[in-house]
């Protein structure tokens, strides 16, 4: 196997090249999670993944509590399955809070304030359903509780872990939040090492070709962790050597559909990008500055990270603007300006592409 194999499988584990699902939530529980700090580019995250799917689509789908959103792995926003979401936060929390506790204390946040909130929320939310971040401001304000600076996140997000709230669908342009336990009813809990090895299956399977390490910086993991996780899949997982790095990947590997010189549009913070911690797989060390270090919107050609790109949203229309790092001819704007046409088609608008 080469480093061209790595890139292969993963568009293709992935579900960027050849996609199977046709569900949302089917999608984000194979992949464990999706990152979704960037709401707009996390939805074209899913749609780049399913086939014939629209933002509207997807939207839907959330409001309607079949994917939500909430803090969990690293300290960032991430769409998870109702299935999933009790088992991963009770494995992931206590690590994403020793992150917090610093700032919390920063901001004057006690234990006991947060406690208080939580009863304060609770209470709401038992009796209003559905209610917005901005609402549930004025409401803690209203108690007394001080949330300015940034605190009303920090109060949330301690909410989130403790597995009482979570984003499901969005009120206009609001997010919402409610009890946890409407949308996912208590799945199946799972002991530690059952999470673990939970994981660490579906990043293999989603991701791999990876190694130990990428696991461990996606997930957040200790890597003893991350070791055991492996461990505990060894039947199901596969490996090879490469330059000294030692890549796991599942033992059922999906054909590879990737064409070549095969161009796709990917948003900032893509999984592509953001579930590894070496991305040298898919960026030249020159371009990381340029690429934001692959975190920014993306264009993909050949499994590597050959531009980036940017949009500005009009009323009918969308501008596209793509910056090829190198090699640029007509031929690669001409297959930018296809994989454009499925944005267009996801986005339901039509495309301008400013070349």
């Amino acid at each position: 196997m080469t480093i061209k194999d790595i890139v292969r499988l993963r568009l293709a584990n992935q579900q960027i090249a050849g996609q199977v699902f046709t569900q949302p939530a089917k999608l984000v529980s194979w992949m464990g999670c999706v990152q979704a700090q960037d709401y707009a580019g996390a939805k074209w995250a899913i749609g780049n993944r399913i086939k014939k799917i629209t933002d509207a689509a997807i939207e839907q789908h959330f409001n309607e509590g079949n994917i939500l959103r909430t803090h969990v792995l690293r300290p960032t926003w991430h769409f998870v399955s109702p299935k999933d979401i009790h088992w991963m936060l009770h494995l992931t929390a206590s690590k994403i809070r020793s992150f917090s506790k610093g700032y919390n204390k920063q901001l004057g946040i006690d234990p006991g304030i947060l406690k208080r909130s939580k009863t304060i929320i609770t209470r709401a939310l038992e009796k209003n359903k559905k209610m917005t971040r901005e609402a549930l401001d004025l409401l803690l304000n209203k108690e007394k509780i001080n949330t300015g600076n940034g605190r009303i996140g920090a109060i949330l997000m301690d909410a989130e872990l403790d597995a009482l709230i979570c984003n499901a669908g969005r009120d206009g342009k609001q997010f919402t939040y409610i009890l946890l336990d409407e949308p996912s009813k208590k799945e199946k809990s799972f002991t530690r090492d059952e999470a673990i090895a939970t994981l660490a299956s579906r990043y293999f399977r989603s991701r791999g070709p990876a190694t130990m390490e990428d696991f461990a910086w996606w997930s957040g993991l200790s890597i003893t962790e991350s070791r055991k996780g492996i461990e505990m899949n060894k039947r199901q997982l596969d490996f090879t050597n490469i330059n000294g790095n030692t890549y796991w990947f599942s033992v059922e590997q999906p054909a590879s559909k990737l064409k070549n010189n095969a161009v796709f549009l990917l948003p900032g913070f893509d999984e592509y990008a953001v579930a590894y911690k070496d991305r040298t797989a898919i960026l030249y060390p020159k371009f990381f500055t340029t690429a934001g270090s692959g975190l920014k919107p993306i264009i993909i050609r050949n499994g590597r990270i050959s531009g980036t790109w940017s949009r500005t949203e009009k009323k009918d229309t969308i501008q596209i603007e793509a910056a090829v790092f190198e090699n640029s001819d007509k031929s690669t704007f001409k297959k930018i300006a296809a994989a454009l046409k499925k944005y267009g088609e996801f986005r339901e608008k039509k495309i301008v592409f400013l070349q």
